[in-house]
C-alpha cells in the first residue's frame, strides 16, 4: 500500500539553550538569520524566537528556544538541538497511516504550532504499544501550506 502523504523537505530545526539572547547573538547577530516572530507557551514551557534561513518554499525555520521555567518539562534547553521539523503534504493522513503502523506520537495530537502551521511530534522513544519512534530524536511533522507543497513538489519533479 502506498503512503497517503509525502515528506517534502526540511521545515525547521529548533535549538534550545538556557539563555535565548546568547543564541540570538550567534544565529542572528553573527550568522545573519532573519528574525520572523516569537512564540511563548506555558504548556510547552518555551519562549522562542522564530528565525529564517533562506527564502520562500526553500526557507528553513530556525527556532531559538529557552525554557520559561528551567525546572519544568519539557526542558527545551536540555538538548541543544531540540527537534527537527519536516514539511508534510497531508498531516492528518500521515498521522493516521504512521500510527496504524506502530509509530509513537508525543501527547498533544495535531495542533497549531509556533509559526501558525498545524503540527504534531513523533516521540523520541517507543513503548510496548507503539515500538516505532524517532530513535532518540524528537521529530515535528508540519503541515505544509499550498505554496510550499507546490514549490517543493515542482523542485522534486526536476530532480534526475
Amino acid at each position: 500500500m502506498s503512503k497517503p502523504f509525502r515528506i517534502l523537505g526540511l521545515q525547521q530545526i529548533a535549538i534550545g539553550g538556557a539563555d535565548k539572547q546568547r543564541l540570538r547573538a550567534l544565529w542572528v547577530d553573527l550568522l545573519g538569520l532573519s528574525p520572523k516572530g516569537s512564540f511563548v507557551s506555558e504548556r510547552e514551557n518555551v519562549d522562542e524566537d522564530i528565525c529564517a534561513l533562506g527564502q520562500g518554499a526553500h526557507a528553513v525555520e530556525v527556532d531559538l528556544m529557552q525554557p520559561l521555567d528551567p525546572a519544568r518539562k519539557p526542558a527545551v534547553q536540555a538538548t541543544p538541538l531540540n527537534h527537527v521539523g519536516l514539511w508534510v503534504d497531508h498531516l492528518p493522513a500521515a498521522v493516521e497511516w504512521l500510527t496504524a503502523r506502530g509509530l509513537r506520537f508525543a501527547p498533544g495530537g495535531i495542533r497549531r504550532g509556533a509559526a501558525g502551521h498545524d503540527i504534531c511530534f513523533i516521540h523520541p522513544k517507543g513503548n510496548d504499544e507503539f515500538p516505532l519512534c524517532g530513535e532518540g530524536v524528537l521529530i515535528e511533522l508540519v503541515q505544509a501550506p499550498a505554496d510550499v507543497i507546490a514549490a517543493l513538489t515542482a523542485s522534486q519533479e526536476t530532480l534526475p
